[in-house]
């Protein structure tokens, strides 16, 4: 048989694993990891305080149990160092092995936060349930967390530290949260209703130092301004993991360049999830990840499925005011009209002609995201 070797175990990994096993259960499949290889839920981790569950509650496999549920072999604690298309092998700290057909499902790393001072080093960023587990460890009996970064991510680990009972504070760059995804008026909706619980927001600041101060830490922002901490949390973004496929003369741009196929610039290596780049595209997102694994589990199992994706309103985990967005195209022609009070916004990205292309809600408009998705054309047809 043409084996198969998946590098990576998160949701994209094992989802392309999960899904190919529907279709076809006895050819040989490899998945090698980094780390131990549990199966968990990455957005679960921005919630699980006012959730109550601890790290260890939020897995719902160990690597031995996917192992058999799945019926692979997973190589756990393992690093791929390079790639050999020609000779179709990969090589890692454990040995070479041969593969048929490679699914590179490597993710994304966090941004580094370029903060100075001598307590640079005891920032957390949290990108896997291994990060959250330490994050979660050093939270204990602390109150004063600061954030940096007040997008997707940021706004919802703000949201979950205060139903935790911790004092937030959040450094943003932009002027309001969500800035790349919603326009001011939802952002603000968004930033009012966390700052009611206690958020204290920094719009328009950067960190430049952290240094420690007693058990605690001081951030000095850009502009001198001091804020205390017991706990700092970047949450500045994500890069998409390219290197690995570069140096192996794979196609990259912002991510893994791939074709409706999920096939990248060489024969015989895929892509899927938040490493990937389809037209254009990197979308870090649940719902596109498990369409993409699908479609690729179907591609592999022998039946060739193009990828295509519907409109996909991104959901943000802030429920102490719910955000549902659908971004417009990149360089769509058209305007937001938005209405709304303090209880919610709705915003309509609309075009020229009128047609909606794209819409914002918060608060109690989220609920009419499911019926305004029907109405926005397709993410790609």
């Amino acid at each position: 048989m043409n084996p198969i070797l998946i590098i990576g175990a998160g949701m994209a990994g094992y989802g392309v694993l999960r899904e190919f096993r529907k279709r076809d259960a006895d050819t040989p499949v490899t998945l090698i990891t980094a780390d131990d290889g549990r199966v968990y839920s990455k957005p679960n981790l921005s919630n699980a305080l006012a959730q109550k569950r601890s790290p260890a509650q939020l897995a719902a496999m160990d690597a031995a149990k996917a192992a058999d549920t799945y019926r692979a072999r997973i190589l756990t604690e393992t690093r791929v160092m390079a790639i050999d298309p020609a000779g179709h092998a990969v090589s890692t700290d454990g040995g070479d092995l041969a593969y048929g057909r490679l699914v590179l499902a490597l993710g994304a790393d966090p941004f580094s936060h370029g903060l100075a001072g001598e307590a640079a080093d005891d920032v957390f960023t949290v990108n896997d349930l291994t990060d959250y587990a330490l994050f979660r460890a050093a939270l204990e009996g602390k109150r004063r967390v600061v954030i940096l970064g007040g997008g997707l991510i940021g706004c919802e680990f703000a949201n979950d530290l205060l139903l935790g009972g911790h004092e937030v504070s959040v450094v943003h760059l932009g002027g309001w949260p969500l800035e790349r995804l919603v326009p001011e008026p939802a952002g603000r909706a968004l930033a009012d209703a966390l700052a009611a619980r206690g958020v204290d927001w920094h719009f328009g600041r950067t960190g430049r130092t952290v240094e420690r101060a007693g058990e605690g830490y001081v951030l000095t922002l850009d502009d001198g301004s001091r804020v205390r901490a017991d706990l700092i949390l970047s949450a500045i973004g994500l890069r998409p993991r390219t290197g690995l496929a570069r140096a192996a003369g794979i196609e990259t741009d912002r991510g893994i360049v791939v074709d409706r196929g999920l096939c990248t610039s060489t024969e015989d290596v895929y892509a899927v999830g938040d490493c990937a780049q389809l037209e254009g595209l990197v979308l870090p997102y649940v719902q596109p990840l498990l369409i993409q694994a699908r479609a690729l589990a179907a591609t592999l199992a022998g039946e060739p499925t193009p990828l295509a994706y519907p409109a996909m309103p991104v959901v943000v985990k802030t429920s102490l005011h719910p955000v549902a967005v659908q971004p417009p195209p990149m360089g769509a022609a058209g305007h937001w009209r938005v209405e709304g009070d303090g209880e919610g916004i709705r915003a309509l990205f609309l075009a020229p002609d009128g047609g909606l292309l794209g819409f914002a809600l918060t608060g109690r408009h989220t609920g009419e995201r499911a019926r305004l998705a029907e109405q926005v054309p397709p993410m790609l047809a």
